[in-house]
């Protein structure tokens, strides 16, 4: 079983877990397009171990609903998080645009003071 996006103006609306037949026996069939949850930053990952295979990526990554389809790259990427985050234009991830501390304690983006805040309990 695959996964399909279904894309409409280059926003995916839903993803489906469904065979090749049953996409093709759709009216719109055409506005369905192959994802794979295996595939993240352009890069492709063994299920299993989650570490980076040779496999081909398929579409740099995961379609996500709300996220965008870019027909012209023919890749999937999120809707953006923050309205300060940048597009990384080789993995197709949005980044933080400043460096997230690298610490024991979990941290959240704070989009009024653009800076990473520790979270307390």
């Amino acid at each position: 079983m695959s996964h399909f996006a279904k894309v409409e103006n280059g926003i995916v609306t839903i993803v489906y877990s469904a065979e090749q037949d049953w996409v093709d026996a759709q009216p719109d069939s055409d506005k369905y397009i192959q994802t794979s949850y295996n595939t993240r930053g352009g890069k492709h990952y063994d299920p299993i171990t989650g570490l980076e295979d040779d496999k081909p990526a398929l579409r740099y990554n995961y379609a996500s609903v709300d996220g965008h389809y870019d027909a012209g790259r023919d890749a999937f990427y999120n809707k953006q998080p923050y309205p300060s985050w940048i597009l990384n234009e080789t993995t197709l991830i949005w980044e933080c645009p400043v460096p997230a501390p690298y610490t024991k304690i979990p941290h959240q983006w704070d989009e009024d003071t653009l800076s990473c805040i520790e979270l307390t309990e």
